[in-house]
């Protein structure tokens, strides 16, 4: 299994993709429908002026963890200068302004110190302080997290949402996407035919019947799942499969954010 997820570092789900390349990579979660205008108050778009010519690009999803801090995964950061960046809260369509946007410069960038750049090896979360504090709104709010620790089980239905790949063909909707994806249990993705031992522990699989999955762009975004009462962050979009993203028995995989609590408080 470790060939294909260092094939992944080219082709799959766990590159940022350079904003050269925005018009042909950055599309939206496959399988899924769009969102409803607001239904993920804390999800953002992470953008990036890697010329220095006041041109954005969508770079990675994320979410809102705080009124100054930001969660998204370590292998979405393409430049430690926190200054090339910036979020945008309540967006939803990428290429049109809604009124609801709320754009906020980066002012730190914080990678986990067991992030290698080597997705087996996990830890791929890094924590972004905002330059200003976001606010909140009708779309626009902090997200949940789970409590330290927690799992979920088998099929538990959870929500990817995101601007990623619609397909391996590049078709590019603008509007925010949402898709359930059934957890599946670490018992059942670290089987040989599922992904082995690349699935650690420290990670949610979810997904994985061909059909819904997540791609390139919603890399860092959130696992939305309703537990304790409430919608809660429970992963970080990691990786996934080279080539097409929905590939059978081969799940979306995400940072397990209840891995990193303690971690997550300590460097907000």
């Amino acid at each position: 299994m470790i060939w294909l997820v260092a094939l992944l570092s080219c082709f799959g789900l766990i590159c940022a993709e350079a904003p050269l390349n925005y018009n042909v990579h950055n599309q939206r979660v496959i399988g899924g429908s769009n969102a409803p205008h607001g239904q993920w108050k804390w999800q953002i778009s992470l953008q990036q002026d890697a010329y220095n010519d006041g041109s954005y690009y969508h770079l990675c999803g994320g979410t809102i963890i705080g009124p100054y801090s930001i969660m998204t995964a370590a292998h979405c950061i393409l430049s430690m200068d926190a200054s090339t960046y910036r979020v945008v809260a309540g967006d939803y369509n990428l290429y049109e302004y809604d009124g609801s946007e709320q754009f906020i410069r980066v002012e730190r960038i914080t990678i986990h110190p067991g992030w290698t750049g080597d997705l087996a090896n996990g830890n791929d979360i890094a924590i972004l302080r905002l330059a200003d504090s976001v606010y909140g709104s009708s779309y626009v709010d902090i997200a949940n997290l789970p409590y330290p620790g927690q799992t979920l089980p088998h099929d538990y239905q959870c929500f990817i949402s995101g601007w990623g790949l619609m397909d391996y063909m590049g078709s590019v909707p603008a509007i925010l996407q949402e898709a359930m994806l059934p957890v599946v249990a670490h018992s059942v993705c670290s089987q040989p035919d599922w992904w082995g031992s690349v699935a650690l522990e420290t990670m949610v699989c979810a997904g994985g019947d061909g059909v819904v999955s997540g791609c390139q762009g919603d890399s860092g975004g959130p696992l939305n799942c309703y537990t304790d009462g409430a919608w809660r962050v429970h992963g970080v979009v990691s990786y996934g499969p080279a080539g097409m993203c929905n590939q059978v028995t081969k799940p979306t995989v995400f940072t397990r954010v209840s891995s990193f609590i303690d971690w997550i408080h300590s460097v907000q």
